[in-house]
């Protein structure tokens, strides 16, 4: 098997130590927001987390501007950086042409400070690691100055959108675009579908419903045997382990919840109420993760009344209720659909349809369709050529919260509030990282588990 690098480490061990690279990110210049206007400047571009996602992401940036490529690569595990290298080689460097996949083996970098080296040595950062590692990942990107696409889900706890938050301001002040990777929000037809709901077709939101019923994801990759560490272990599986994914509810279902704060206009709901466990997915092999969990998500209705003294005053009452549901059961029915019903009529979104009260189609959505992840890289690298950034941190954070305190609620059998899951001080970083022991994190327990 191939062994982990030590973290930061490269084939010629460029800048290998943290403080190092701390240092080159601190002197490092932020990009002038008109640098590459025109599109006659070569855009340098670095992947960080190099799995089948990350690959596809460094596949579209490629696609999306001929004056781009890409230069640096960084990932915890030298064999899935090797394999996503060779691939992106294969598909972009033609013979007689220029390497569009410039990445020599000193600009490859493994370990845990891999990150830190490819952020000083491009001018677009590609995130799309294991979730736990976005929030520091985005931080460094972002107070190096430079452009980056980040995947969903941005945090796995309170504190890492707290920190995301933070980061997203730093963009803004530094006139970098922030591409989220909530690729719905870049479909053509699913954006004319929520056109139409804010235009009111369907009328006053009145409720919501979301599901993401499927089979499940891959199974665990590699056993404790075959991995030097417990960190090794975890880190290969990460998909099962709520500190590295966030559950099926945050890694996943964000998809699904993300349509449901579009519809609100990104309004946060008010309380969230849950449950949740694993039935079938129950073997050690699994983590503590997860296979199945229902959230009510409620946004208040706020009015002001006259009291019969004749003063003013807001009263809240029970609006709009969000009803979300996810599984990953082998053998059951699948089921991937949003429905939001108004006063008027009700949108099926996955479909593209718009029925009135009497279940008549009243609107079908007839336009050109295309890649969601396509369009979200050629609105990067438009956004970087004609210097208008986009900065899509406001929804990529309030989507990853209410994944998260989704989570949150199963898990404790608390209904919560939204402040009260913005102010949690659960924090799912471990001691250190470092390629030996960590805890085997438990399942959670509704009514044990504890809401920190």
């Amino acid at each position: 098997m191939t062994h982990p690098s030590k973290p930061g480490s490269s084939r010629r061990q460029f800048l290998t130590t943290s403080s190092a690279a701390a240092t080159a990110l601190a002197v490092a210049p932020a990009l002038s927001a008109g640098a590459y206007a025109g599109g006659s400047d070569l855009l340098k571009v670095g992947l960080v987390g190099c799995g089948g996602r990350g690959t596809g992401a460094a596949s579209q940036a490629l696609t999306a501007d001929s004056g781009v490529e890409l230069v640096a690569m960084a990932d915890a595990f030298e064999d899935r950086l090797m394999n996503s290298r060779k691939t992106l080689q294969r598909k972009f460097n033609k013979e007689g042409e220029a390497p569009r996949v410039n990445v020599a083996e000193d600009n490859c970098f493994t370990g845990f400070d891999a990150y830190k080296s490819v952020v000083d040595m491009s001018d677009v950062v590609l995130l799309a690691s294991t979730p736990h590692f976005r929030p520091r990942h985005l931080k460094a990107a972002v107070e190096a100055g430079k452009h980056v696409f980040c995947e969903k889900p941005v945090a796995v706890d309170a504190p890492g959108v707290r920190s995301v938050l933070e980061s997203v301001e730093k963009a803004r002040e530094n006139k970098t675009s922030l591409v989220s990777g909530l690729c719905w929000r870049y479909h053509p037809a699913k954006q004319a579908v929520f056109e139409q709901i804010k235009k009111g077709t369907i009328g006053d939101i009145v409720a919501m419903q979301c599901s993401y019923m499927s089979t499940g994801v891959w199974d665990p990759r590699r056993t404790r045997e075959e991995c030097d560490s417990e960190m090794e272990y975890q880190l290969r599986n990460w998909y099962y382990y709520t500190w590295l994914s966030g559950d099926f509810n945050v890694e996943q279902h964000i998809h699904s919840l993300d349509k449901m704060m579009w519809a609100m206009g990104d309004k946060p709901p008010s309380t969230i109420s849950a449950s949740g466990g694993r039935q079938v997915r129950t073997d050690p092999k699994y983590g503590n993760i997860y296979d199945h969990f229902n959230v009510i998500y409620e946004w208040e209705n706020e009015a002001e009344v006259v009291t019969k003294s004749g003063k003013t005053k807001t009263e809240s009452s029970v609006g709009v209720k969000a009803f979300a549901r996810c599984r990953h059961w082998k053998g059951c029915e699948t089921d991937v659909s949003d429905y939001i019903t108004g006063t008027k009529g009700r949108a099926d979104v996955m479909k593209h349809r718009i029925f009135d009260l009497e279940g008549n189609e009243i609107w079908k959505y007839d336009g050109p369709n295309g890649d969601m992840y396509q369009i979200e890289h050629d609105e990067l690298f438009a956004s970087i050529r004609g210097a208008h950034p986009i900065n899509n941190g406001d929804y990529m954070c309030k989507s990853t919260m209410m994944a998260i305190s989704g989570r949150m609620a199963a898990y404790t059998g608390k209904k919560l509030t939204w402040q009260e899951c913005m102010d949690s001080q659960e924090d799912l970083t471990p001691k250190a990282y470092e390629w030996g022991d960590v805890p085997v994190p438990e399942v959670a327990i509704p009514g044990q588990t504890k809401f920190v």
